[in-house]
């Protein structure tokens, strides 16, 4: 897990990171959005921890910008615990919110939530940095769209809705291409290899397992 600390004050990082460590938590930090954004630009990230108020620009705006090329889930800090500040956040895609003064052990236990609520979605999947989003039939490579054939992108998700499970050709012959299909496992094999190239540096996420097929293997 990665997470990108944003606040202008030093000392609120300093807690969060220190608790982000002892979990052994990796991390990187910004002072403010425009800085976050750029991070985020270069960076992939399983959560980010963004203050309200800021200066240079606030985090009502870093998350509108952000969410314009990435659905990095958000976790709003703030002093002000008025409903209405909440609810604009939630507004503008924000996934949690946590008021001033807080509790960092509550903080990573919402981390944590927020993590594992994202990877049970299914619409959207994230694994480090390769993001599928089910509903606008996308998939990013460290932010930056793959174009996958319809084929190849059937296989990745039947991949990851059965993550860590061993597929044999067979099984993947008859549920992406059908019962009446009269192909060979090469098929199979020809489809995988293009897929894992697409996928760039995260290609061994699909592992070959010798005389049977494959499966998408991946633990947090």
């Amino acid at each position: 897990m990665k997470v990108l600390i944003v606040d202008d004050e030093e000392l609120i990082r300093d807690v969060i990171k220190e608790y982000l460590k002892l979990e052994h938590i990796d991390f990187l930090e910004a002072s403010d959005g425009y800085e976050a954004i750029e991070k985020i630009k270069n960076n992939s990230f399983d959560v980010v921890i963004m203050d309200i108020m800021m200066p240079k620009m606030d985090g009502y705006t870093a998350v509108k910008e952000i969410r314009k090329f990435s659905s990095v889930p958000f976790i709003m800090l703030s002093a002000r615990s008025e409903e209405y500040d909440k609810l604009t956040c939630f507004d503008i895609g924000v996934d949690d919110y946590v008021t001033k003064p807080f509790s960092p052990r509550e903080l990573i236990a919402r981390i944590k939530a927020v993590t594992k609520r994202n990877q049970n979605n299914s619409s959207f999947y994230k694994f480090k940095g390769l993001e599928i989003h089910k509903d606008a039939h996308e998939v990013y490579v460290d932010n930056s769209l793959v174009q996958l054939t319809p084929k190849e992108y059937d296989l990745l998700i039947y991949l990851i809705e059965n993550k860590n499970i061993a597929l044999s050709r067979e099984n993947l012959l008859t549920n992406i291409w059908g019962y009446d299909f009269y192909g060979d496992d090469r098929t199979v094999d020809t489809h995988m290899k293009t897929l894992r190239n697409n996928l760039g540096k995260y290609r061994d996420f699909i592992v070959t397992i010798r005389k049977v097929g494959y499966k998408f293997e991946y633990k947090e």
